[in-house]
């Protein structure tokens, strides 16, 4: 029953049952495919459908007896403009001439399973690393030419405040913090090294990018996407990360009164006394929109 469903449209490569009776009485079975696509479109059109009279509930299989490698310690380089074709296994390969890797991988979104355009390439070693990203830099990775960097990476918070500041933000609630047609990033905090190439080069993996405004003097930009969706998935990736030797915070940019003519006020919620003085500098530079850090 299962094949027959799943592969109407889908090629399947094994099929493993796997079927268990719990006393929730709640059998399971596992499908692999050839192709992440594939499986991405089964789970979109297999789940929550009736079969046999009960609806089932699809989702990604997951290896919870596999403990993921820790690389925090690695060099990590960035991979960006790639093919939508392109694949984990395919910048691994491309990558492993330079050294070896203990990680690697495409960011895929998490609803569609399609490539973002980016991902990253972890080495062992700092040399390594290095030459991957001089030599790769322009070099044509099926049907573009990808871009290289060093990866921005979160830094460990203080244990001090760990239980405070660990909650990561949500695209899910960040996208909804202000207006669908606000596609404007504010990024702050960095006191030396601000310029536009430094901004485009850490906001381009996001989406496209329409204008960047730098004020160096006062340590801030403005970063005005294609889309709403964008900017949002730049607020929640870049915030908290640190560039340039400074840890950045982003917030939604200012919306214009045409924006917000039809939007209701926003309000500032979640306030903690830490950050009252960021916001009175937020505000005197005449920023709205909501703190999301």
């Amino acid at each position: 029953m299962i094949t027959e469903q799943s592969d109407s449209s889908r090629k399947v490569n094994s099929i493993g049952f796997s079927v268990l009776q719990h006393t929730s009485n709640d059998p399971y079975c596992f499908v692999e495919f050839f192709e992440h696509r594939d499986a991405a479109a089964a789970l979109a059109a297999m789940n929550g459908r009736k079969i046999l009279g009960k609806e089932v509930k699809v989702n990604w299989a997951t290896t919870p007896s596999s403990q993921k490698k820790d690389t925090s310690n690695h060099f990590h380089v960035f991979v960006g403009d790639l093919s939508p074709e392109i694949t984990t296994d395919d910048i691994r390969a491309a990558f492993a001439p330079f050294g070896k890797i203990s990680d690697a991988r495409v960011v895929k979104d998490m609803t569609t399973g399609k490539s973002k355009g980016y991902g990253f390439v972890s080495f062992y070693n700092k040399l390594d690393a290095e030459n991957a990203i001089v030599h790769m830099g322009g070099q044509w990775l099926g049907g573009r030419q990808i871009r290289t960097n060093w990866a921005t990476r979160k830094p460990p918070a203080p244990k001090s405040v760990q239980d405070n500041s660990s909650k990561q933000l949500r695209f899910d609630e960040v996208v909804n913090q202000s207006s669908p047609q606000n596609c404007t990033v504010y990024c702050g905090g960095i006191q030396s090294g601000l310029t536009e190439h430094l901004m485009r080069q850490t906001f381009s993996p996001f989406g496209q990018i329409m204008e960047i405004r730098v004020f160096p003097e006062k340590g801030y930009s403005f970063v005005r996407f294609s889309s709403h969706e964008s900017a949002a998935h730049a607020i929640v990736s870049v915030n908290g990360t640190t560039i340039e030797g400074h840890v950045v915070k982003c917030y939604w940019g200012k919306e214009s009164p045409d924006m917000a003519k039809n939007v209701q006020p926003v309000i500032l919620v979640n306030f903690e006394v830490s950050i009252l003085y960021d916001w009175k500098e937020y505000v005197s530079h005449e920023i709205t929109g909501k703190f999301v850090s």
